[in-house]
């Protein structure tokens, strides 16, 4: 039933949509760029748009969110501060029945041109105000996209079945978005699914690369409190894929790098942990939910990180080298790096509280 009520609105909606998906900008070689984080819930909506013309300014060619995308269990705060919500404050019934909509609106339209992919994350499946099949429905011109469908039937000429997991081929890059939203991921379909399209790009000589970015970190990470080591299920499938993607690395001879948010501050080295290092070996990976949600302490083993801040706002700047190596630098927002719109719309005291007020770690 997803899957036909899927296509049929990504068939209408496609028509009408103003902040639509585009296919990934292709130039034909040399260094290139795309931006990543994640967690824009709380003030998501004064930040995503700074993060917009970080994108931006770097001539990114795409733009990939990584999950929670609006609080679901409480109203966003930057959702109760809408001018048009000050006077008559919003019940809950009708911020679930905006909330998606106004992420498209206030946090997508801002990337204009740019390609947008996004991923589900815990809140998009906090039930039963929201679900994976509402999530598949409400992004199916995503998930959907002209770029992801023709690298899903290139990787499997029959399956026309939408997901809230994908995988696409851009310059010699592969790029694999897992869904870990909730305690029973990746389940064996999702693994199964993963480990065929990465055999495949094993084998190929002109993929010389692979990103695998998700919500909630593969297990035994610095951020192993909140991640996939929430559940008995997260924990195993978790090391399954950690344990394939070294096998991409050692065996296969690719540049493997693994991105994640859940956690709302920036991590960079966040697998170098013992039992990384007594099991298997340590790949590169990155925690960057900075995109707008109420920021949080740093756990215990931050040391062992290469670095990391909270209090902090900004997504990942990705540099992809002709040869495949992928750097990645922390672009930190500025409360002055707020576009005037949105200053204007908010005011300056909100803006303000987003950034000196919406946190944990105080």
């Amino acid at each position: 039933m997803v899957r036909g009520l899927a296509l049929v609105l990504a068939g209408s909606v496609l028509l009408g949509m103003s902040a639509r998906p585009a296919g990934a900008q292709q130039p034909s070689s040399g260094v290139w760029h795309f931006v990543v984080s994640g967690d824009s819930r709380n003030c998501g909506d004064v930040v995503m748009p700074g993060i917009a013309e970080t994108a931006k300014k770097n001539r990114a060619a795409f733009y990939w969110h990584l999950g929670d995308l609006r609080a679901t269990s409480n109203i966003d705060e930057d959702i109760r501060h809408q001018p048009e919500h000050l006077a008559r404050p919003l019940t809950m019934q009708e911020y679930l029945s905006i909330s998606w909509q106004d992420y498209i609106d206030s946090q997508i339209a801002p990337f204009g041109a740019i390609p947008f992919f996004v991923g589900i994350g815990n809140h998009e499946v906090i039930a039963p105000a929201k679900t994976r099949e509402e999530f598949l429905l409400q992004f199916a011109d995503w998930l959907d996209s002209p770029v992801l469908r023709a690298q899903r039937l290139q990787d499997s000429p029959n399956d026309y079945l939408l997901r809230t997991y994908y995988h696409w081929i851009d310059r010699g890059v592969a790029f694999y978005f897992m869904d870990s939203a909730s305690d029973e991921q990746f389940d064996g379909a999702q693994i199964a699914w993963f480990e065929n399209v990465l055999e495949k790009d094993m084998a190929s000589a002109s993929v010389k690369t692979m990103v695998v970015g998700m919500h909630k970190a593969l297990p035994e990470s610095i951020s192993a409190g909140h991640s996939m080591n929430e559940s008995p299920t997260g924990t195993s499938s978790g090391r399954r894929v950690y344990a394939d993607l070294l096998r991409a690395q050692n065996n296969g001879h690719k540049y493997v790098y693994v991105l994640a948010s859940h956690s709302h501050y920036y991590m960079d080295g966040i697998f170098n942990t013992d039992y990384w290092k007594k099991n298997g070996g340590v790949l590169p990976g990155w925690i960057v939910g900075t995109a707008g949600a109420v920021r949080y302490v740093l756990p215990p083993g931050t040391s062992d990180a290469h670095g990391a801040l909270t209090n902090v706002y900004g997504s990942l700047l990705a540099t992809v080298q002709p040869g495949g190596e992928i750097s990645f630098k922390f672009e930190k927002l500025s409360e002055s790096d707020i576009p005037a719109p949105v200053m204007s719309r908010y005011g300056k005291d909100f803006v303000h509280w987003c950034f000196e007020e919406n946190s944990q770690a105080k």
